[in-house]
């Protein structure tokens, strides 16, 4: 799978390169990555890719020509995969885009803004999907473009072990359970007794109780999303109202 990023700093994403997953990943040949800076792609004494806004207001915007000729750039390179841009207005990435995305396997070409914005020209006539990665701002895409990568790479087969990333938060729909390491007994806290025991079916029932009481308590709008997809079972369904219960009394 090919990444191509679209940037004012090129040297922050080649950063997903060096470490974990993503660099074994990237060992393995199973993805690669290349930066592009719209500078390259302006000719002027200072290399101006953004100007003051129409209609007045703070902060600079990008131009669109110099990302518009680094897309083209890129699609000449051999790049002709989908387009996507963050902005706060974006979809926000979810587990099961992150999926979707690793699935199709398909090259991504990243934009990531800086200052004010884009210029909405570009936005309309070369981005196919603007995403968010929360409510919040950021002072470029740089990081939700890294954000993206890690977990789509993750997602790509071999890179991790395929149990490992069948049994992460929200991949059943639910949060995780709590995890417990070495010693048993650390600073007065011990270990859960059920799994200690070697029962694994105790310890399954154990583990799917934690993650709804978990998902529950935090997130119950992911219990709500589970049941409309028909992921929860009769038997989750009453660890539920018993959950609901115990809180209420």
């Amino acid at each position: 799978m090919r990444f191509d990023i679209v940037t004012l700093f090129p040297e922050m994403p080649l950063l997903i390169e060096k470490f974990g997953i993503t660099a074994r990943a990237s060992k393995l040949g199973l993805w690669q990555l290349k930066c592009w800076n719209p500078r390259d792609f302006v000719f002027d004494a200072h290399k101006t890719v953004d100007d003051r806004p129409f209609g007045g207001g703070p902060g600079m915007v990008l131009l669109a020509e110099p990302l518009a000729d680094a897309v083209d750039a890129i699609r000449r390179d051999g790049n002709h995969g989908k387009v996507i841009a963050f902005a706060p207005s974006g979809t926000t990435l979810n587990d099961e885009k992150v999926r979707s995305l690793a699935e199709d396997s398909q090259d991504l070409i990243l934009i990531c803004g800086r200052y004010e914005g884009i210029d909405q020209r570009f936005l309309d006539t070369y981005v196919d999907e603007a995403l968010s990665i929360g409510d919040y701002v950021l002072s470029g895409g740089e990081l939700p473009a890294m954000v993206l990568m890690d977990a789509v790479i993750r997602q790509l087969p071999g890179a991790i072990k395929d149990l490992s990333a069948s049994d992460e938060s929200f991949s059943t729909g639910l949060l995780d359970a709590p995890h417990y390491t070495r010693p048993e007994v650390w600073r007065d806290m011990p270990v859960p007794d059920v799994l200690l025991s070697g029962h694994h079916k105790n310890i399954q029932a154990w583990t799917r109780k934690q993650a709804l009481q978990i998902t529950a308590q935090t997130r119950p709008d992911l219990v709500k999303i589970a049941r409309s997809k028909n992921l929860l079972t009769r038997e989750d369904e009453r660890v539920l109202r018993d959950i609901k219960e115990s809180t209420e009394s």
